[in-house]
């Protein structure tokens, strides 16, 4: 199953792929079967398409994108998880994943504007996978963590890359106001490879390619991101594992290419679809 969450006429609305197009229902309507954060918390994915196939048709060009996720307890990011952006990055691959936090309220959707701040020009782009969690747990054994997955989506960590590099804590850089972006569908895990491996991920800079790798080259995958970061905190439905960039940052390039007001940013994991974004200076 494929969803994507939108604004139309003022109204939240969801919309389902069918093999007819996308159908979907906005918040007014009675059938509203809620949000994706409340249909990952309750696990009513079937129910939830069921019901918004029998909505209206939905043009994702004539709405407004709304982000996937509006209230993830946790987005955990990992960092250094594919070995040629560690060897890019000058740093050692790590025994463990290396993590950080984001927070949902600084991250746009898909279609929306990533913002470069008046204090820094040094805005690169990270594309990434991001793992939805739908199962509750806490350490989770690895042959058993991809059934705490519902599914997946798409990342563009985006990062200011001298406040992100001032302390060896990530936090401040990474969180700029609209810096980060998601979306646009979350598919979900039964959609997929087990893992949601083998994938192809690129991410395009005004229609260059800067990077392009697979799913297949991560250090810790998706199961064992689950079961090592479950170690010591429960995974909760609706938490995100955002997990981790290959080579070709633009700050790691010489000469270095970073995001610049005008530049349009897009992210394309193969079989999950298409994250784009034009980057805009701050007001």
């Amino acid at each position: 199953m494929r969803f994507v969450s939108y604004l139309k006429g003022g109204q939240q609305g969801l919309a389902v792929k069918t093999v007819s197009g996308w159908f979907g229902l906005t918040a007014d309507d009675p059938a509203w079967p809620g949000d994706l954060d409340e249909i990952v918390r309750n696990g009513q994915y079937s129910e939830a398409a069921e019901t918004l196939s029998h909505g209206m048709p939905v043009n994702l060009t004539d709405v407004t994108h709304l982000l996937p996720f509006r209230r993830a307890g946790k987005v955990l990011c990992v960092g250094l998880n594919y070995a040629d952006h560690v060897s890019e990055s000058k740093m050692e691959p790590p025994s463990f994943p290396t993590v950080f936090v984001r927070f949902n309220s600084n991250l746009v959707p898909h279609g929306a504007e990533l913002i470069r701040p008046k204090v820094s020009e040094m805005f690169d782009y990270e594309g990434e996978l991001v793992a939805v969690i739908g199962k509750a747990g806490r350490a989770i054994p690895l042959h058993t963590a991809l059934d705490h997955i519902a599914g997946y989506t798409i990342f563009n960590d985006g990062s200011i890359r001298d406040f992100q590099l001032r302390t060896n804590q990530w936090t401040i850089g990474k969180n700029f106001d609209n810096t980060g972006a998601m979306g646009p569908e979350f598919v979900t895990a039964d959609e997929l490879p087990a893992g949601a491996t083998g994938l192809r991920l690129q991410t395009r800079l005004n229609g260059e390619v800067l990077q392009d790798a697979n799913t297949d080259q991560l250090i810790f995958s998706i199961a064992d991101l689950v079961s090592k970061l479950s170690i010591g905190m429960t995974l909760e439905p609706g938490d995100l594992i955002v997990s981790g960039t290959p080579s070709g940052v633009g700050f790691a390039r010489e000469p270095k290419i970073l995001m610049k007001p005008g530049d349009i940013c897009e992210v394309e994991i193969e079989k999950i679809g298409l994250l784009r974004n034009v980057v805009s200076a701050e007001a």
